[in-house]
């Protein structure tokens, strides 16, 4: 069942004590003792925590992992226990299931999910299929194990604090450049550039005509970064977009980059087509230690000039 966006879901804020689910709709991790520090984390902060039945489940059948991961999705989803649902990791498998949600499960208990990287589907989907905002931010194996100072603290204030949410700031390790000035209001969509550039054709890629593009990618070479914003914007994305954030466009150690390059494509992708409202670089936001945590689907407003940028959100992201 497909649902028509007409109406955003906001899920209600974590208070402690609540119960958090945790399941892995991509890859499994390799170091389970990560799920266990990231358990003790999420215990020592004031939360009940509860793994779903596969969790971390390893499985070559496609067929066979895309059972257990639906099962836990839904089982989480319809556990009335379950305040909050966090992802395990990202790499790939989580676009298998988008055509087999039950995204009228989802939309009739709307809870908060978390998750980034190869969660950008999930996330996606669940937002066009069913208005509910969810939030592209930190997962057990990868940051809550052991996270940053400024990842924590925007994880825990967007999700339990109707206040936090209303202005995003960034790193001060993260130098924003101005690419195109100016002030823009939409609901922020987006995630992993990868992930998205796949769904282009889809149902479950939300509509442009009102986003505030956020994108971030890893150990992409920018002839593939190239390759993927140019397919944005022969499908006409880039230029119905209201304002593009670009995070960002990591590498692991030893890998090479290319940033003149990078930067000159990301000139080239956001001067060259129709969209005329503002574009800016360096988000904290993408695979990185300071990760900021962003409400998928969310109204809000982004304002850059050479000199200032500001994220401030027009609506609530989480309710009391």
């Amino acid at each position: 069942m497909f649902f028509t966006c007409m109406k955003t879901l906001v899920p209600k804020a974590l208070r402690r004590g609540d119960t958090i689910g945790l399941i892995s709709p991509s890859s499994h991790c390799s170091s389970p003792e990560r799920i266990q520090q990231a358990v003790l984390y999420l215990e020592k902060n004031g939360f009940r925590v509860k793994p779903s039945r596969h969790l971390n489940r390893i499985d070559t059948d496609p067929a066979i992992a895309d059972r257990e991961k639906l099962h836990d999705l839904h089982e989480m989803f319809g556990d009335p226990a379950i305040r909050a649902i966090i992802c395990l990791r990202g790499g790939a498998g989580a676009s298998r299931l988008l055509q087999r949600i039950d995204y009228s499960l989802i939309a009739a208990n709307p809870k908060i999910l978390v998750g980034y990287s190869d969660i950008t589907a999930l996330s996606l989907a669940v937002f066009s299929q069913t208005g509910l905002i969810s939030f592209s931010g930190p997962m057990l194996a990868t940051e809550l194990h052991e996270p940053a100072p400024y990842t924590e603290e925007h994880f825990w204030g967007i999700l339990t604090s109707p206040a936090y949410g209303l202005s995003l700031v960034n790193h001060e390790s993260h130098p924003v450049t101005c690419i195109r000035p100016g002030c823009a209001e939409g609901l922020l969509i987006g995630g992993n550039l990868s992930v998205l550039s796949s769904m282009i054709g889809t149902p479950y890629l939300p509509q442009f005509k009102e986003a505030l593009l956020f994108l971030e990618d890893i150990n992409e070479p920018a002839y593939r970064i190239d390759r993927m914003l140019s397919h944005l914007g022969n499908a006409d994305l880039l230029a119905c977009s209201r304002g593009i954030l670009l995070g960002q466009f990591s590498h692991e150690p030893g890998e090479t980059t290319d940033d003149l390059r990078l930067e000159k494509i990301f000139d080239y992708y956001t001067t060259h087509v129709r969209m005329e409202g503002p574009v800016m670089r360096g988000l904290s936001y993408g695979h990185i230690r300071n990760l900021m945590t962003i409400p998928v689907g969310a109204r809000y407003r982004m304002e850059i000039s050479a000199s200032t940028f500001s994220l401030q959100a027009l609506e609530p992201v989480i309710l009391e």
